[in-house]
């Protein structure tokens, strides 16, 4: 899969995942992503556009707050449901919406102009295994996110239409 992008994508993708590139990108990507997502309905942000990376907005309820929240994240497509990688850059620990699909399992998913109810469980074992080997296919950076987030064990969830 990431060898058919144009070498520009994978260009961009080897950028990313750079120590200088995980700085920027964490710091600056979702501030860029949100309201370009919001204002294109879920067609158009940065990472798809400029790394070839599929983006889902994930909408999730507070662990502790009970608020929702929102954010775009890369959602691997797998027939109705989606695959999302709770990567946070590699950072020790694991992104908030991590905690709050842990808490909260319900959540929505927009993409590409249209929303739906989701149900969220931990992909485990050889099911884990496999998505985490497609995500590698998509996304490589993930490979270095596994080594820098050595303390914790990345998760990868299924979500599931309905809820």
């Amino acid at each position: 899969m990431a060898a058919r992008r144009p070498w520009w994508q994978r260009l961009v993708q080897r950028i990313a995942y750079s120590r200088p590139g995980i700085w920027f990108f964490s710091r600056t990507l979702h501030y860029i992503d949100r309201p370009l997502l919001r204002l294109s309905r879920g067609r158009v942000c940065v990472a798809s556009a400029l790394a070839g990376i599929p983006v889902i907005t994930l909408t999730t309820t507070g662990a502790r707050s009970g608020a929702q929240r929102s954010l775009p994240v890369l959602g691997l497509p797998d027939g109705e449901r989606f695959v999302v990688i709770a990567s946070s850059w590699g950072r020790q620990r694991h992104p908030a919406w991590y905690y709050n699909l842990r808490a909260h399992p319900q959540a929505t998913v927009s993409t590409k102009g249209r929303s739906g109810a989701y149900t969220a469980r931990m992909a485990e074992g050889e099911e884990r295994d496999m998505h985490w080997r497609r995500a590698l296919e998509v996304y490589p950076g993930f490979r270095v996110y596994e080594r820098t987030a050595s303390n914790r064990r990345i998760g990868v969830f299924v979500l599931e239409p309905g809820g």
